[in-house]
């Protein structure tokens, strides 16, 4: 029974070991950009959503309306994201999850009629919905 503790002890230190390196590894690192003009694909794991055209329906959502972009700066920290970076035609935020501190990348495009988003995890494989959550919380702050 004693030869069980510690194996379990040792897997449960080896897991949270893990998280805490993803965490990490989360913190440093920037955004992908703008690629070729648009925002970067989404990987096929699900932790990733799009508006770029071309973007599978397993990761897609609707672009933010064109008067979105001047008030995303003040929604991004309204909901807790901080900006990294604004130009002609992008910006980008970042946002940490509470306990851990995972970074995802939240990057906008603007278009002639619309504002592209895709909001991704930097690490691991899901995300229990949270980045398409976040458009959509987004969406909701600039439509109103």
């Amino acid at each position: 029974m004693k030869i069980l503790a510690i194996i379990v002890a040792v897997l449960a230190a080896t897991g949270a070991g893990g998280f805490i390196f993803l965490a990490l590894k989360s913190q440093s690192g920037t955004a992908p950009g703008l690629i070729n003009g648009r925002l970067a694909p989404c990987p096929s794991s699900p932790n990733c959503v799009s508006s770029e055209e071309g973007t599978l329906d397993s990761h897609a959502v609707d672009p933010l309306p064109g008067a979105a972009w001047e008030q995303l700066p003040q929604a991004i920290e309204d909901l807790g994201g901080v900006v990294t970076d604004v130009r002609d035609e992008y910006m980008a935020a970042e946002f940490s999850s509470k306990v851990m501190r995972f970074v995802d990348d939240v990057e906008f495009r603007k278009g002639e009629m619309q504002v592209h988003v895709r909001s991704s995890s930097r690490v691991g494989y899901g995300d229990m919905g949270v980045n398409r959550k976040r458009v959509e919380e987004l969406r909701a702050m600039v439509e109103k």
